[in-house]
């Protein structure tokens, strides 16, 4: 769950639609009244925090969420660009900062970073779905117990999506965290990587049950299909 903290309705309404279409679930709060009650409930997965709030102190809310929600992130959102301003956040304990006007992706990609800092991927070694068996120890798959033979983008492609299971992944994550940061290919790279795996692993590469396309927001692997 996201804990959004945000008076303007309609940046509300985008990032609300942003974070439900990731597959997250969003509470909002509208001021500092609002902000204050939420601290008193369950903890979110990441708090987005707008600075300019009617009736309290960006500052002091920032404070408060660390002090309720410890190891929980906090992306502040703020339409204030002083590197001062930004370095005093950091120090109060915020985890990020984004500076509005923003883009949507970019905030999408900081929250599901600062996720993974917190809980990490979930290490897989040995896998299996459907009549595919992976070892990434020993960098084997099979398929109907017979050998497949994966290159080494293609384990490390699978092993990612694994590691997020049932989680859109964009285009762009998948570069970043597979390909790396020095060797940036173009998107259309993670396509045909990924119809290469389907082609290699799904029965039915053309209508696939585990490695599935989001229209528009890149791919997610299925570990239970029905």
């Amino acid at each position: 769950m996201i804990l959004v903290i945000e008076d303007d309705p309609g940046i509300q309404k985008v990032l609300h639609r942003l974070f439900v279409s990731d597959g997250f679930q969003v509470k909002s709060a509208h001021d500092g009244k609002e902000a204050q009650e939420a601290m008193k409930g369950p903890a979110p997965e990441v708090v987005i925090l707008d600075l300019m709030l009617p009736g309290a102190s960006g500052k002091d809310l920032c404070k408060g969420l660390k002090r309720a929600f410890p190891n929980v992130p906090v992306i502040v959102l703020s339409a204030i660009s002083e590197v001062s301003d930004k370095v005093l956040l950091l120090e109060l304990g915020a985890d990020d900062y984004v500076t509005k006007p923003f883009s949507p992706r970019e905030l999408l990609a900081r929250v599901q970073a600062a996720i993974r800092r917190v809980v990490g991927p979930r290490p897989v070694k040995v896998y299996s779905f459907g009549k595919v068996t992976v070892d990434f120890l020993k960098m084997e798959a099979t398929r109907n117990g017979e050998t497949v033979t994966l290159t080494a983008h293609e384990f490390r492609l699978l092993k990612f999506m694994l590691e997020n299971a049932e989680r859109v992944l964009s285009r762009e994550e998948l570069l970043n965290h597979v390909w790396g940061y020095s060797c940036y290919p173009s998107t259309r790279t993670v396509d045909n990587q990924i119809l290469k795996l389907r082609q290699k692993l799904e029965t039915d590469p053309s209508n696939p049950k585990y490695i599935r396309t989001m229209h528009g927001m890149g791919y997610k692997f299925v570990s239970q299909t029905q």
